[in-house]
């Protein structure tokens, strides 16, 4: 349908808890009555490393039927949402790089007048969670989009805590998404829906 909201879940997971809260936050989108796009960015660790850890290995070989991104993810949607674990209170180097190649379409003016929003999970308490979310939001600005947070706009999120997006605090991979980090993922992906439905809507009168 050419008036359905079309949303990217773009993210970075190596043990799979970032991919769990991206399968909530795309299933609340398409429960919203969006038609939604999940796609991961490529690994660059290198296979020795990705070995050495169980947990690393094990998802990648659970998710290796899901897309990598491309650049065109981002020109097809009208809302983005990047998920990543926390490295030292940035986002990963693999969505990162990703990023970085974005340019000739932010020259474009194509990453402008979208909706964007994001989530991510730290080994440990107050492990970067809102740093990470504010850096990759700094990233939106510079494209010209609209970003858009959960917020303190239902009850949950005065339990979950962060209003700039979805996080949860994974005890170094020991921990998966409770109800508490897929409700506030949930929420992430229902508002950005929303806003970015009225903001097409609005474009397109």
């Amino acid at each position: 349908m050419d008036g359905q909201t079309k949303v990217a879940v773009i993210y970075y997971s190596a043990t799979g808890i970032t991919y769990q809260m991206a399968q909530a936050v795309c299933e609340a989108a398409g429960e919203a009555g969006a038609d939604v796009r999940l796609r991961k960015v490529r690994e660059l660790a290198p296979e020795e490393a990705i070995r050495s850890n169980s947990g690393w290995q094990a998802h990648r070989l659970e998710t290796q039927d899901v897309m990598e991104v491309e650049l065109d993810d981002l020109s097809w949607a009208d809302v983005v949402i990047f998920g990543s674990p926390t490295r030292y209170g940035m986002i990963a180097a693999q969505l990162k790089q990703f990023i970085d190649t974005t340019g000739p379409l932010w020259a474009q003016g194509a990453l402008a007048n979208k909706v964007y929003s994001g989530f991510t999970s730290t080994a440990t308490s107050h492990g970067g969670q809102e740093s990470t979310l504010l850096s990759l939001y700094t990233i939106f600005y510079h494209w010209g989009g609209v970003v858009v947070t959960p917020g303190y706009t239902e009850p949950s999120q005065f339990t979950a805590g962060n209003p700039y997006g979805a996080s949860h605090t994974s005890n170094n991979g020991e921990t998966a998404p409770d109800d508490i980090a897929l409700t506030a993922s949930a929420l992430t992906a229902k508002r950005a829906v929303q806003i970015g439905t009225a903001l097409k809507r609005g474009l397109a009168g």
